[in-house]
């Protein structure tokens, strides 16, 4: 499959400016050559005319779950794997046709949807995943009901979500299994959450020992643990085991941040989720629990992206919206916006996602070698990111692999 797109202005996300009149080349997947209007690209089984146009590589999130389908957690924990199926490939698909080609999903079973993608049976994004979430009893990840058996000290209990381990040695277990399952990276939760309805979100969960032994495991492989944290106490326990990136991060204070700087530990703050969780929860069923637990943290995620900034934390791109809130996707641009200039947040999303995929070079840029994943937008990003941001009306062509996905010419 050979495809040649002519007269694009191209984004170059190493350096955020503008390249004119370039004629970009695609075969089987791989963009080959990036040139000027004389390149001779010869015949080509798909010709695009991006006259007018910016074209930017396909956009990133570094944090989704496929496996939460829905906000109702009640209907949730009563889905059969059919419908989970059907409701996976459903946020897959619409993904794609915002622009979003790659993402780094952060836990619950979710290979089953890779290999519906990759077999051409939905559309889907390429997915970097952590696979089942690591969790203490009774931690963020922990989904076994209100009154769960106790289980002995030797076993782990899992389900699609998450695997309940306490102690260092059943941490390292879990961290085996999900490797030897092809989870790309892991992810453990060292402090409460929002999503979850029985632990305070204040709480501190995991022990020094327990976390290293993740990571210790992580690096035996050549790969990094993420963790799920708000409280600098937590996120302080995390970075000093060596955890590489902090989610959502709320919380976080400025010495903290500053401690994460000069570690090289990346934070990946999730401001859309709360907005829509505020916002969509009451009437989407999700528990008044869980909604009292977002009021606590909805209103201070800027300040902490303000502080990891001023402190020079690199900072990726998330969104961690739930089933049907995923809609809003694209919001996050929004809200990063409101405290950072759209330069910064673009390079969040395209620089610093990239390299939280273990993709540099391959994803988030526009260049002889990367993966043709290409979105054709009539709005500059970095001047207009509210306009970017509507891609229904913005985003002409959704290119994957070479291939147009999306057209709305």
């Amino acid at each position: 499959m050979r495809t040649v797109i002519r007269h694009a202005t191209v984004l170059d996300t190493a350096t955020m400016t503008l390249d004119d009149d370039r004629t970009i080349v695609a075969e089987d997947g791989l963009i080959v050559e990036v040139g000027g209007p004389q390149t001779a690209a010869g015949t080509a089984d798909t010709e695009i005319d991006a006259a007018g146009q910016i074209l930017v590589p396909g956009l990133i999130d570094a944090h989704v779950h496929f496996r939460l389908a829905t906000l109702d957690f009640r209907r949730l924990a009563r889905l059969s794997e059919v419908e989970f199926g059907v409701m996976m490939a459903t946020l897959a698909r619409r993904t794609v046709e915002r622009g979003v080609t790659t993402v780094r999903d952060l836990g619950g079973e979710v290979d089953g949807l890779r290999r519906a993608i990759a077999g051409g049976h939905t559309m889907g994004p390429r997915i970097v995943r952590a696979g089942r979430m690591i969790t203490q009893t009774g931690g963020h990840g922990d989904t076994r009901g209100d009154r769960p058996i106790p289980d002995c000290a030797c076993s782990l209990r899992h389900d699609a979500f998450g695997i309940v381990a306490d102690g260092a040695d059943a941490v390292r277990s879990a961290a085996r299994h999900n490797l030897r399952d092809g989870s790309d990276f892991l992810k453990i939760h060292v402090s409460g959450g929002v999503a979850s309805p029985t632990d305070p979100l204040e709480s501190i969960q995991y022990t020094p020992d327990e976390v290293r032994a993740a990571v210790t495991e992580a690096e035996h492989r050549q790969t990094y643990v993420a963790a799920h944290a708000y409280l600098p106490e937590a996120i302080r326990m995390a970075i000093r085991g060596g955890v590489h990136s902090i989610e959502h991060g709320n919380l976080l204070d400025i010495d903290t941040a500053e401690e994460m700087a000069a570690t090289g530990a990346v934070l990946v703050p999730t401001l859309a989720t709360y907005e829509a969780m505020h916002e969509l929860g009451p009437t989407l069923g999700l528990p008044s629990k869980n909604q009292a637990k977002n009021a606590l943290v909805r209103d201070e995620g800027l300040l902490a992206v303000e502080r990891a900034a001023t402190a020079g934390v690199a900072m990726g791109l998330g969104t961690d919206l739930i089933g049907e809130s995923q809609e809003r996707q694209l919001r996050e641009l929004l809200l990063r916006n409101e405290v950072q200039p759209a330069a910064d947040v673009l390079r969040s999303m395209w620089v610093i996602n990239a390299e939280l995929c273990r993709l540099p070079g391959q994803i988030g840029v526009i260049a002889a070698g990367a993966r043709a994943d290409l979105v054709l937008t009539s709005v500059n990003p970095l001047d207009d990111l509210a306009g970017f941001a509507d891609h229904e009306r913005t985003h002409r062509i959704v290119v994957q692999a070479g291939r147009i996905v999306v057209d709305r010419r």
